[in-house]
This record gives C-alpha cells, structure tokens and sequence, in this order.
C-alpha cells in the first residue's frame, strides 16, 4: 500500500472520467489540483458534497485550482448520479469524476482504509500545488461532509505562504494580519514587509497579509 506525505510528488496515473480519459499531471498542467473522493455513486453526503463543488468552481477557478473527484464506480454510475446532483443541488456538475473500478487511484493514494471499508474509499482530500508536491491531506470518515469553505480558505494560506515569508495563524481567512516567518530576524523584517510589523514575543512578529494593496 503506498504511503503518501506532505512534500511528495502526488503519484501521476491514468484513469477514465465523465469528461474523458485524464493523464494526472499533464491534466494539471500549471494549475493547483483538489482529488476528492468518495465512498461511492449515489450516497447522499456525496450528493450534496459534489452539489456545492459545482457551485464553488468559480472560486477554485480564480485560484488556478482544478477540481476532479473520484468513486470506484463506473462512469454509467457516475452519469447516472450525475444527473441526481444536478437535479437535487440545483446545479451543474462541471468538473470530471474518476471511474476508478480497478481501485487503481485509490490504492496509489491510500484511499480505502479496511477497518473503516473493505472496498469503498474514506473522504480523502489533497491538495495539490502547481509543482505536482502534495500541499495538504485530510481524511473525513464516510459520515461526515466535507466543508469546502474551510479547503478555499486553506488554499488561500498555502498559495500565500508558497510565495511570501509568512504563515497564517489560527482561524485566518484572507485580509487578516499573518505570522513573519521565523527565519526573518527582527531587523530584516521592514525591508521585507514594508506595511510594518507587530511584535508579541520574539518568535510571534504579526504584519498585514503582504500580497494585498
């Protein structure tokens, strides 16, 4: 069973969906990736789940991010159950859906946990950057929705965090002040961050999120 961690390259594969065949790592190309899966076709946290994914890609799009989920169903299933999501979520299902029948992706990805399911995949989540390198992983249990509100604002954080010297402290959404990154010392920091700085202790410098005018 394959191990996967933060900072590995996220395994490429090869795998039939609703909009085609997908070659992982060509079809991110230089965008940030989400793989979601679930546990199987025509669950209702899943409706739901797949419902509010569709209507939250605009958000992903404007942060380059490609949505793709994935069931061990078969892409009958899948169209089948998408017409469900559209008609139950007043929606449009708008990202593709991995037929993954031979459990090939869930096993590259550790998907399926025996002692939960022998054979359907947990709600795993990752998030993927634009370097291929597994940014984030959560596992929800099957009776637990997802909530994809907490997975823009985390994408938000590393996406800043990637390209400036800063971390995101507790409860921090977008606009918020972030934590100078330990390895700036104190003198360096208004050269860096010239909107200023706050010190609370030596190690925690607070300074206004540098990406925003």
């Amino acid at each position: 069973m394959a191990t996967i961690r933060l900072g590995d390259i996220a395994p490429n594969f090869i795998a039939q969906s609703t909009e085609g065949e997908i070659n992982f790592h060509e079809w991110l190309g230089d965008s940030w990736g989400i793989l979601f899966s679930h546990p199987a076709d025509y669950t209702p946290v899943c409706t739901t789940e797949l419902g509010t994914v569709a209507k939250y890609k605009p958000e992903f799009d404007k942060r380059n991010v490609k949505v793709v989920a994935l069931s061990v169903d078969g892409l009958s299933s899948h169209k089948g159950w998408i017409n469900d999501i559209n008609e139950t979520q007043n929606t449009t299902v708008n990202f593709p859906i991995i037929a993954d029948e031979d459990g090939n992706v869930s096993e590259l990805y550790d998907m399926i946990h025996p002692n939960s399911d022998s054979k359907l995949t947990v709600r795993s989540v990752f998030i993927i950057g634009a370097d291929k390198k597994v940014k984030l992983m959560i596992i929800y249990p099957a009776s637990t929705g997802r909530n994809f509100d907490e997975l823009l604002r985390v994408i938000d954080s590393l996406q800043l965090t990637a390209y400036h010297k800063v971390a995101t402290p507790a409860n921090w959404n977008s606009g918020d002040d972030c934590v100078v990154s330990p390895s700036i010392a104190t003198e360096d920091i208004s050269a860096i961050f010239p909107k200023g700085y706050k010190e609370i202790k030596p190690y925690l410098r607070m300074t206004p999120q540098p990406d925003l005018n």
